[in-house]
């Protein structure tokens, strides 16, 4: 059992190379489901729309979770009332549409819970990620509830996501940090079993700032006339990590970070 993560989706040079390449992907690798963060795949580079959700769904992709943008195309407010497969943050504040939960079926018929989180520091405002993440280990068990179980930290400091994959250690198949856009280069198995990468990067242009035109947010920073962000257009390279799975007790045999094509170093 395999699962592909792939982080932060960006633009449309991020989402038209996912749909291209993700099925190869998904064939070479034996992969036997597919979550990708798709809150930014959206053209302007913020949000996600219900034509680029099903588009994904077509090309491969089981989850999309999401974060503090999932909101920033307004259209979204109505399709994830109904789409089992898109989530939110589970700890977003407020009455919402949407589930930050859910469980899903594999290639293999297993069950796969994936958990949608965002951190506090330096973010939208949110409830209590550590309370909200305890009240949930308190209610679902691995092997009980699910087979296996994927946890998107959405966040933007590095401390905060390691103390969820600390306290997620023996009770996830992985913890993996998304929102920054820059792969991080620690992806390991935990003590306990639990696969944890601090962020998986985006699938995005790399010759940019963090996915966004250099010029123009360069030109932000120095005060200088500029427009609004807008993301960079040129090859994508996508970022991820895929863990193998121990089909016996729904923890991680082994994680290996995923980089394919564009700028960064093609690792696979």
């Amino acid at each position: 059992m395999k699962i592909l993560f792939l982080g932060d989706i960006v633009g449309d040079t991020g989402f038209i190379s996912v749909k291209k390449n993700l099925p190869s992907i998904i064939s070479t690798k034996g992969i036997d489901f597919v979550c990708v963060n798709g809150e930014n795949a959206a053209s302007e580079g913020v949000g996600l729309t219900e034509n680029i959700a099903n588009e994904l769904f077509n090309a491969g992709v089981d989850v999309i979770t999401t974060g503090n943008h999932v909101w920033d195309q307004k259209e979204i407010y109505q399709f994830i009332k109904t789409e089992n497969k898109l989530l939110r943050p589970l700890n977003m504040s407020g009455d919402l549409p949407g589930k930050g939960f859910s469980v899903y079926n594999s290639k293999k018929n297993l069950k796969v819970g994936v958990l949608n989180l965002m951190g506090n520091v330096f973010m939208r405002k949110c409830d209590d990620v550590f309370k909200i993440a305890s009240n949930f280990l308190s209610k679902k068990k691995i092997s009980k509830d699910y087979d296996f179980l994927i946890v998107d930290f959405h966040g933007e400091i590095t401390s905060e996501k390691m103390a969820i994959g600390k306290l997620f250690d023996g009770h996830a198949t992985l913890v993996v940090g998304t929102h920054t856009h820059v792969p991080t280069n620690d992806a390991r198995v935990l003590k306990n079993g639990t696969s944890y990468i601090t962020d998986a990067g985006m699938c995005g242009d790399y010759d940019s700032v963090i996915g966004m035109d250099a010029q123009n947010s360069i030109n932000k920073f120095l005060k200088k006339e500029a427009t609004k962000h807008f993301p960079a257009n040129g090859d994508a390279s996508l970022s991820g990590v895929v863990v193998e799975c121990d089909t016996s007790n729904g923890l991680a045999k082994n994680i290996e970070s995923f980089i394919f094509g564009g700028s960064l170093k093609n690792i696979n």
